[in-house]
């Protein structure tokens, strides 16, 4: 079974890129047709799916982030990372790794100074 953990530093300043990992078990990143998603609930809000990447390499952007996000992989360490650029306080959020049913717990970024 494929589990996935993330991982982050909790608390980010404004301005500051957001760098988050997510560590994957039970299975490969490079597997056919697998694909990694980023996804992230701010409070009181819907999911929201951020980006993904592809177990070829493929990205996959959401339009309305594109401008501030970057994913990338390490098939060494079969983990794949999201990179979110000139956070605000609106960026706040719990933030999910997925792959078809299955998530990781979650982890909780903020946005202050």
């Amino acid at each position: 079974q494929v589990q996935l953990q993330e991982s982050g530093p909790g608390l980010v300043k404004p301005s500051q890129t957001l760098s988050l990992t997510c560590t994957v078990s039970g299975g490969s990143i490079t597997t056919n047709y697998y694909y990694w998603s980023w996804i992230r609930q701010a409070p009181g809000k819907g999911l929201e799916w951020m980006g993904a990447i592809a177990y070829s390499g493929s990205l996959y952007d959401s339009p309305s982030l594109k401008s501030r996000t970057s994913i990338s992989r390490d098939t060494a360490k079969n983990q794949f990372t999201l990179q979110l650029s000139s956070v605000t306080p609106e960026d706040t959020a719990v933030y999910y790794c997925n792959t078809f049913i299955y998530w990781g717990q979650g982890t909780q970024a903020t946005v202050s100074s």
